[in-house]
């Protein structure tokens, strides 16, 4: 068995240059076949980053998130068994600075700060902070990642202007929050939103909201608070749909059509290419050696071994790719973590089962392309291996 390996390794680093270059494409193959996956289980199996999201229940108008629903459902709401508290959830959007910059573009919410932090307890800011929140009508808290982004400071002043709202908010930071979830938000009063509604002659608008966000006492009372929401309003103006913050956050991956369909597809066609490149590299590497094949038999080296010899090269070649793939995955996956752009909220990472999958994939490449090849260097008779001149 020593010798059978020392084979396998000087097979390997015979043609240093072929290897290298086959160990890279392997490598980069597999890195990002690894960011996928982590991606893929991600969107589709990665839990809440914290318990009080598995609580959180999202309500918005059946037909659409655009369309609005009136503030009177939400005592109904909060009057439901099981029920914790619930809040208005407003999207705002408006404009900072120059839209023409994508670098301006973050997320602005209109919420009811005295409820807001029951709701979403993972939110941590300062008491002093949270009491000037809770009562300056016309503040706003900002994420940690966007005041740094922007320099922000507590006590500077915000302007946005409205798209969806024909009105100005102009907000004073008062707090810098911090969360394991994100920290590219911001946050401020509804009732402020509200009252510019009302001085800009939109008062139908004033009372008419697109979200309604609740937190339920146990994660066992999601499913029927969600289901007794959408029954209660089912024959109203404005029907509702309800369903787990995680759910609702899925939704918005589906407006890009069949994410999952897409990610196996790119994932098979890497992994298809591989197998090619692989395949190739082992059937160049048999040919060369048709007539080593045949000194091989010569000495007594039974087709078994043979077989196992280049199988194993193969193999060899392609796990040492999958584990520098696995190193290159987890920069690029911390790299997306920690930049400003949008896929940072998918919180990549190249976890254990993640890891797990990419190494048995790298194995089974190595198998595959590598036994029709290794096969027939086991099955080639002596006089006509070493017949053979290339």
């Amino acid at each position: 068995m020593l010798q059978l390996w020392s084979l396998i390794v000087a097979g390997i680093v015979r043609n240093p240059r072929r290897s290298l270059l086959t160990v890279a494409s392997v490598a980069l193959s597999l890195c990002l076949l690894g960011v996928l996956a982590a991606a893929y289980r991600s969107l589709f199996f990665q839990p809440e980053s914290d318990p009080a999201e598995a609580l959180r229940i999202v309500t918005h108008h059946q037909v659409s998130i655009t369309q609005p629903m009136p503030v009177s459902f939400l005592p109904k709401i909060r009057a439901m068994p099981g029920v914790r508290d619930s809040m208005i959830w407003q999207w705002f959007g408006g404009t900072y600075k120059d839209t023409r910059d994508p670098r301006n573009f973050f997320a602005r919410f209109a919420v009811e700060p005295e409820r807001f932090f029951r709701i979403k307890p993972e939110v941590e800011l300062p008491q002093d902070q949270k009491a000037a929140f809770e009562n300056t009508r016309s503040s706003c808290i900002v994420g940690k990642s966007l005041a740094e982004r922007f320099q922000w400071k507590i006590g500077d002043r915000i302007t946005l202007v409205g798209d969806i709202f024909p009105v100005t908010a102009e907000l004073k930071i008062v707090g810098v929050y911090s969360s394991p979830d994100e920290n590219e938000n911001l946050y401020f009063d509804y009732e402020y939103l509200r009252q510019l509604l009302i001085a800009a002659g939109q008062s139908s608008r004033a009372d008419a909201v697109g979200v309604f966000l609740t937190a339920a006492d146990s994660a066992v009372d999601v499913d029927p608070i969600a289901a007794a929401i959408d029954k209660e309003f089912e024959d109203s103006p404005a029907p509702t749909k309800s369903e787990s913050e995680r759910m609702w956050q899925l939704s918005f991956v589906s407006f890009l059509g069949n994410l999952k369909l897409f990610l196996l597809s790119i994932s098979g066609a890497l992994t298809f290419t591989i197998l090619l490149v692989s395949g190739n590299t082992i059937s160049m590497s048999v040919r060369e050696r048709t007539r080593e094949v045949g000194i091989l038999k010569t000495l007594g080296f039974a087709p078994p071994m043979i077989l196992v010899m280049f199988m194993g090269e193969t193999m060899l070649m392609s796990i040492a790719g999958g584990v520098v793939g696995l190193l290159l995955g987890s920069a690029l996956a911390a790299a997306v973590r920690h930049s400003d752009s949008a896929f940072a909220a998918l919180r990549l990472g190249i976890t254990a089962d993640v890891a797990s999958f990419v190494m048995v994939i790298a194995a089974v490449i190595g198998a595959l392309s590598s036994f029709i090849p290794a096969r027939h260097a086991a099955r080639i008779q002596i006089l006509d291996s070493l017949r053979y001149s290339g």
